[in-house]
């Protein structure tokens, strides 16, 4: 899944309202999703939690297809900041 599409699957995801805290889902060399609220884009600005995970992983998280437990515990994810802003993003992805 290319950057654009996995940014429009983020938005679509936080549509109806996200987090007031801002998070970036750093997809190495594929690129940056930014998000705070229900605003997304692919700025690469401070946030208050980073998740490092692959644009693939990303892909089956936001399909419904891989758990954000199970991908954290498994090393699929990576949090960087506030762990209790990742925690947040559960009832949203």
């Amino acid at each position: 899944m290319s950057l654009e599409q996995l940014t429009e699957g983020v938005r679509a995801k936080v549509a109806d309202g996200g987090i007031e805290e801002a998070v970036k889902f750093d997809l190495g060399e594929t690129g940056v999703i930014f998000l705070q609220g229900s605003d997304v884009s692919n700025e690469d600005s401070d946030a208050d939690c980073t998740i490092k995970m692959s644009a693939e992983d990303l892909s089956d998280l936001l399909a419904g297809d891989l758990n954000p437990t199970a991908a954290f515990m498994g090393g699929k994810m990576q949090v960087e900041g506030d762990m209790s802003v990742a925690m947040k993003l559960g009832s949203i992805v």
